[in-house]
């Protein structure tokens, strides 16, 4: 059975989102609490899974990697074995940052980072070129980013 989350949970969780970095002192005055059932409660959201990692996002263009891509890949062939060798080769591309399985036209659908256009021709030929199973891919070049919000509506 499902946990229900109280409306402390549901705050605590929007709060984190927004600055992973504040102290349980802080978080316990935005949530109108003491330190100390704060404290547990976010625990308790870590181990049941609602909370899974708290990461910095830094910027990619002050790393040299502004060039923001959405490659598309269709396999030749999809099966478990394929899709599990595709997927545990694309986990070792430090390029992606993140992978989709997808319905439709595609199978996967990848977000890529590199420094330029020279870089993602390198990354196509020699990574993705090198994986048999890719029977093609489409890419999609970001000029700007709107929006990005890393947090969940709750």
């Amino acid at each position: 059975m499902a946990e229900t989350l109280d409306a402390t949970d549901l705050q605590i969780l929007k709060t984190l989102q927004k600055n992973a970095k504040l102290t349980t002192k802080e978080l316990a005055e935005i949530v109108n609490l003491t330190p100390t059932p704060v404290f547990e409660r976010q625990r308790r959201l870590e181990r049941n899974g609602y909370i899974k990692k708290y990461v910095a996002i830094l910027d990619p263009d002050k790393l040299n990697k502004g060039l923001l891509v959405f490659c598309k890949v269709k396999l030749k062939q999809i099966n478990h074995e394929i899709a599990d060798a595709f997927t545990r080769r694309i986990q070792r591309i430090p390029e992606v940052t993140e992978c989709y399985n997808t319905s439709g036209s595609y199978d996967y659908l990848l977000k890529v980072r590199v420094a330029d256009m020279k870089q993602y021709q390198e990354f196509v030929l020699t990574k993705l070129g090198d994986i048999d199973s890719v029977a093609s891919i489409e890419s999609t070049f970001v000029m700007s980013e709107v929006k990005q919000n890393y947090g969940i509506n709750i």
